[in-house]
């Protein structure tokens, strides 16, 4: 074997592709090592044409080798020492040639020709592998079927890890930037004792302020973990699971207080520390961050909904349910809950909760009962009714959760929506009401109605507003919050429909040349001045302040899947391909329209790359969509037709001991 075939095999190898936590169970590994060795093959490809002393030593761990057994080719690693690649000059690339594979035929890859099966549904390798693409440079490496090599073009892509960019703007395919983007996603792992936990937020070698962005965020690995589910990549999803399940129970604390028990972390940190005792052995810890280092100091209360979201995503998936039976699983489930629900001084449903605790994390005038937090709450009460062991012990918080599931989807139909009746209605409210039957509950002033609205209300279409608290209604249209209103089943299935027609009745106002506008419109002048403390990030158009975010279209998708109306998304997937791989891949866009990229967004983003792949996958199998969706249970139906029936305004007095629900 030639010394640049041999340079290519150990390249191959990659941080630890096929390395699984010992505990888990081998899910439909002959899935994942399609996948892998597929996409590891481009990447090694790629290493080896900037190969050099400098570049070579990557923070891998160990190096494998692969042989093939059974009929479908399916690959199991042995392990070799894992300080090899640490100690590798490059002048001693010539030895390589010794390092072969073991399979019968000489051939680390296997055939890509067979249809892959994913949830009971087949699909073409064109659709769920990394697909070959043209480039200009000539290489081998491809095998056919039968083991026999072939040339064939390819498009090198983007390496954000690498620091390889392109410089100048050229056409590309969807193809391969749909191959860039799973060659992006595969660079951002972050590995933990030789498993993969998760994936950094951002490899963007322009930025010479990294901040926060090489940590794992619960919040944006969400999109990547969707993506690993998709490819079968189950193992990676179950690790990032039952790793931030024990950083749950972490001691956390900000000027000598402590949160509520069940607060999962915004985001943590692989660190290498030496041993006690023995200054020249370490080991790796995981070091969270639940606020206390954070940009505002907030604490993320979004994270722990995340983390309920995707581990029944996980068990739908792959079938796999062990992971969310597990006590300390139910027990992380029912500490997360409890902290939700638990009594306090509001007489609202809604999670009261401060500015920056979401994915909107700096000061926006959000504080109050933000409506991105109320559907992940909706959505997560839904999921851990779902995944709760029936016991006694979980009584009275299932009597609790469905409670607050029935009063939470009433007071958000009800009072959060607004389309062009509703709005004629608040514009003629009286104010200054003292009973219990008034009509104007909260005391919202009609004067409060903003032109820009009367203005951009279309005749069919409307939307939750961002936020409700006495005297105040947010009115701005918060993109996240009603798309996962959409997913959860909080919204109604007519307003979920005339949420999507809103959003391609004004297509250029959030979708414009790059989807999706976190939110509109932006705050401007004194309003913004007043609202951020003349934020410099913040500004109009810009970032949080009504900046265009790429991650947005993995939850339009779904939300378009749900209703049956994939054209939307695909409609708004297409907008973002004509840009996105040459802008490489940008956190998010500023202006109103959306043309130039951010002036503070990180390259690379991993939450934008995994975003579009999803989109795309899901649009390739919308079937495969159910593993977020939830449904509108029966039961909850009926207690809300109850509601609507019953009297709003009755009076005061001992509660009715037959009613069934609480509000």
């Amino acid at each position: 074997m030639g010394t640049s075939e041999a340079v290519l095999q150990v390249l191959s190898s990659g941080p630890c592709i096929l390395s699984f936590d010992p505990c888990a169970s081998n899910l439909d590994l002959k899935f994942v090592s399609k996948f892998h060795i597929k996409c590891v093959k481009k990447r090694a490809s790629r290493r080896k044409q900037i190969f050099n002393c400098s570049s070579f030593q990557q923070n891998y761990t160990e190096i494998h080798r692969f042989k093939r057994t059974g009929d479908y080719g399916f690959f199991v690693n042995t392990s070799v020492d894992r300080l090899q690649l640490l100690r590798w000059k490059c002048h001693q690339a010539e030895n390589v040639s010794g390092l072969t594979a073991e399979d019968g035929n000489k051939t680390w890859f296997v055939d890509n020709a067979r249809p892959l099966n994913l949830n009971g549904v087949e699909n073409s390798p064109n659709v769920l592998e990394c697909g070959n693409v043209q480039h200009s440079k000539q290489e081998n490496g491809n095998l056919t079927s039968n083991g026999a090599v072939k040339q064939e073009n390819e498009n090198l892509p983007t390496n954000g890890a690498l620091g390889i960019g392109r410089d100048t703007p050229h056409k590309v395919t969807v193809d391969s930037i749909e191959d860039e983007a799973w060659d992006l996603l595969l660079n951002s792992m972050v590995y933990y004792c030789g498993s993969p936990v998760g994936t950094i937020a951002a490899s963007d070698p322009t930025s010479s302020s990294v901040l926060n962005y090489d940590q794992v965020f619960i919040r944006d690995f969400i999109p990547s973990g969707i993506a690993f589910l998709l490819k079968g990549e189950y193992d990676t999803v179950r690790n990032f699971i039952l790793h931030t399940l024990q950083l749950q129970s972490w001691e956390k604390t900000m000027d000598c207080h402590s949160p509520g028990q069940g607060l999962m972390p915004a985001s943590f940190k692989v660190r290498t520390v030496p041993l006690d005792g023995d200054d020249s052995a370490t080991e790796e810890v995981l070091d969270p961050d639940f606020g206390e280092a954070a940009i505002g100091r907030v604490a993320p209360v979004d994270s722990g909904l995340w983390w309920i979201i995707l581990l029944r995503a996980y068990g739908k998936c792959s079938g796999d349910l062990s992971v969310q039976e597990r006590i300390d699983v139910q027990t992380g489930i029912k500490m997360i809950l409890r902290l939700c629900l638990a009594d306090g001084f509001d007489m609202f449903p809604t999670l009261l909760v401060t500015d920056g605790s979401c994915m909107i994390d700096r000061r926006m005038g959000i504080h109050g009962h933000p409506l991105e937090i109320q559907a992940l709450f909706y959505s997560a009460l839904l999921c851990a009714r779902e995944m709760l062991a029936p016991e006694d012990g979980s009584a009275d918080l299932i009597r609790a959760l469905n409670n607050r599931l029935v009063a939470l989807s009433f007071h958000i139909r009800e009072y959060y929506w607004i389309d062009l009746r509703r709005l004629n209605e608040i514009y003629r409210y009286k104010t200054e009401e003292y009973s219990y039957d008034a009509v104007n509950k909260f005391n919202i002033y009609p004067d409060q109605i903003s032109p820009w609205l009367v203005e951009w209300m279309p005749n069919q279409g409307g939307y939750l507003i961002g936020n409700l608290q006495p005297a105040h209604m947010d009115f701005r249209f918060f993109s996240l919050g009603n798309l996962w209103s959409v997913i959860s089943g909080l919204a109604t299935i007519d307003q979920s429909h005339a949420i999507l027609d809103l959003i391609e009745a004004k297509w250029t106002d959030l979708i414009a040349d790059m989807p999706l506008k976190i939110c509109y419109p932006a705050l401007e002048g004194q309003e913004w001045q007043i609202i951020t403390g003349s934020d410099p990030k913040n500004t109009p158009w810009s970032y949080h302040n009504g900046g265009s975010w790429p991650t947005l279209l993995w939850q339009l998708t779904v939300a378009c899947i749900k209703m049956n109306r994939p054209e939307v998304a695909a409609k708004a997937v297409e907008v973002a391909e004509r840009r996105i791989s040459m802008d490489k891949w940008p956190e998010y866009y500023d202006t109103k329209s959306a043309r130039f990229i951010g002036k503070q967004a990180h390259l690379f983003q991993t939450w934008s790359i995994a975003g579009y792949l999803v989109a795309k996958l899901l649009l390739s199998d919308p079937s495969a969509a159910k593993m977020l969706i939830t449904e509108e249970d029966p039961e909850l139906v009926n207690a809300f037709s109850f509601m609507i029936s019953t009297n709003p305004r009755r009076n005061r007095g001992r509660k009715n001991s037959k009613q069934t629900y609480i509000v």
